[in-house]
């Protein structure tokens, strides 16, 4: 039997404390429950560097952990120009992360650039960015992230092999 390839994805924000890791830690969550693991690669990483190397936010950890995911060993990165070779999708929190990917992605990555509940539920909306907000909004955006994740896992799980591979990456449907 032929291995399937691996679907790369990267979820992105600004400082990759908030949003982005609770993005990873419960998209890593959803494909585990659907005994998905080996058919996915997951990341995720900054925009900004003032974080890099951090753990995540002590909110967003807290908010994982009650619903038994751990993050608490991730730590913070910057996207690097590896990424834009190394992912099919690249998930950006909001459009300004989206806007910012795109100018620094060389043209053939552009396309597997895509605003995050956009691409998973088909809305237009962004994932707020809770950081200077209280721990009821990390409660709110784990909930828009877990159905948004259980979403893109039942879509990707659709489809055999990965984007970028199959050459797919801007017509997924």
């Amino acid at each position: 039997m032929t291995e399937q390839p691996r679907t790369a994805i990267l979820f992105v924000c600004l400082g990759n404390i908030c949003r982005s890791p609770l993005a990873e830690g419960i998209f890593r969550s959803v494909v585990a429950e659907r005994g998905l693991e080996d058919r996915f690669e997951i990341d995720s990483a900054a925009l900004g560097d003032w974080h890099v190397g951090h753990a995540p936010d002590p909110r967003s950890v807290a908010v994982a952990r009650r619903y038994d995911i751990d993050i608490s060993s991730q730590r913070g990165r910057q996207v690097g120009p590896a990424d834009f070779a190394r992912f099919d999708l690249i998930f950006g929190m909001d459009r300004e992360n989206v806007r910012r990917l795109c100018r620094i992605a060389p043209p053939e990555a552009r396309k597997r650039i895509h605003l995050f509940l956009d691409y998973a539920l088909g809305r237009k909306e962004e994932v707020p960015d809770p950081y200077y907000e209280g721990e009821d909004s990390f409660a709110a955006i784990y909930w828009t992230i877990r159905e948004a994740s259980e979403a893109l896992a039942a879509r990707l799980a659709e489809r055999p092999g990965s984007a970028r591979r199959s050459g797919q990456a801007s017509s997924i449907t």
